[in-house]
């Protein structure tokens, strides 16, 4: 008895880690999706989040020049709304495999 319990506690503290790691491996990305317009987000994708690095793949240099260009403002943005901590973002051109 006492080792099913053990082994049900732990199977769902499994499950609740997963959970967290997923909710904020994401969050930034909600937070961004609000900061980008229609348009924008129409032309950059999440690519991934890891140790405070905000990488973004963006479909073309034009737009890979233009979001460099909002970078700081969108830094800003994520450090006062984003429940992680954002150290960086970078971007990637390429599209999505």
């Amino acid at each position: 008895m006492a080792q099913l319990l053990k082994e049900t506690i732990a199977g769902l503290m499994h499950k609740l880690e997963g959970k967290q790691r997923g909710k904020h491996r994401d969050e930034p990305w909600g937070t961004l999706k609000k900061a980008f317009t229609k348009k924008e987000l129409a032309h950059v994708q999440l690519h991934y989040f890891d140790k405070g690095i905000l990488a973004l793949r963006v479909d073309s240099s034009s737009w890979m020049y233009s979001f460099g260009l909002k970078k700081e403002a969108l830094l800003y943005k994520l450090r006062n709304k984003a429940r992680v901590v954002v150290r960086d973002i970078r971007f990637t051109l390429g599209e999505e495999a």
